[in-house]
């Protein structure tokens, strides 16, 4: 996987720092704005003719972490997603697919009180498809391994937040 020259960056969210009360989720316990971030990548993979972006949280204590946003189908010709857009306003032909609050939209950060800091990866993906082959009712499992799988280049953006 060619990632060298892709990168991901946001005016709304740094690498390793933590996030605004924006990007929390309101609901399940947490009061935020759930604000998507403006997200800007470049220097994507030669062959690139779509893109994916999806959000993690690696420190959830689950079995599997906790899916936060999952996009794909983003068109080749986007640089970025622009702030607010996990509220429905993706550029067309995007499909977005349902995460761990079970909602198709973007879910903020909601990690449990006194848990600890917890890390979420803002991932874009570079695919060489223009649609990603998966159902639309595919699970945030099956969406990753497909990425997984087919990704030409990845870039990732890892801020953090606790209650």
């Amino acid at each position: 996987m060619n990632s060298v020259n892709f990168t991901l960056n946001s005016p709304d969210i740094t690498e390793g720092h933590f996030m605004a009360k924006a990007q929390e989720f309101d609901g399940f316990g947490c009061n935020g704005n759930n604000v998507s971030p403006e997200l800007n990548w470049q220097g994507a993979p030669a062959g690139t003719k779509s893109f994916a972006l999806t959000v993690f949280d690696p420190d959830a204590p689950t079995s599997s972490g906790f899916w936060h946003w999952l996009v794909a189908d983003i068109p080749a010709d986007a640089h970025g997603l622009a702030r607010s857009a996990g509220k429905g306003s993706l550029p067309p032909g995007c499909r977005s697919f349902k995460n761990d609050y079970g909602s198709k939209d973007f879910g903020g950060a909601c990690p449990p009180e006194g848990h600890g800091m917890h890390r979420y990866q803002f991932t874009v993906w570079a695919l060489p498809e223009d649609t990603l082959a998966v159902p639309d009712d595919a699970s945030a499992a099956v969406v990753s391994f497909m990425l997984h799988a087919n990704a030409l280049g990845k870039a990732t953006l890892t801020a953090t937040y606790a209650r």
